[in-house]
């Protein structure tokens, strides 16, 4: 249990400093109430995701116009807004072993 806190700790401090101030409290909902939101009002549809050791999913959604928005879910499915902004830009990998 002491190892989970850890990770939650730093992403809860991760979160902090890059939330904007409407979204300094999470928004939280059903993570397909969530996503169709995103679609339905900002165009946004999903362009990166990550899975983290405590088994949180982070996604990333973005639209043509360079709205962005992160999100967390939970395991139960739960997912948070965790930060949003304007001008994204989507970049190509940097190939292994070449300096980025």
């Amino acid at each position: 249990m002491k190892r989970l806190a850890m990770p939650y700790g730093k992403l809860a401090g991760l979160l902090c400093l890059m939330a904007s101030p409407a979204l300094a409290a999470p928004q939280c909902g059903p993570h397909d109430d969530v996503k169709a939101g995103l679609a339905r009002n900002y165009s946004e549809r999903p362009v990166a995701i990550g899975l983290a050791a405590n088994n949180t999913l982070m996604g990333l959604y973005a639209s043509d116009s360079g709205s962005w928005t992160l999100t967390v879910t939970m395991p139960d499915g739960t997912t948070c807004l965790v930060a949003s902004g304007q001008g994204f830009e989507a970049v190509a990998p940097v190939p292994a072993g070449v300096p980025g």
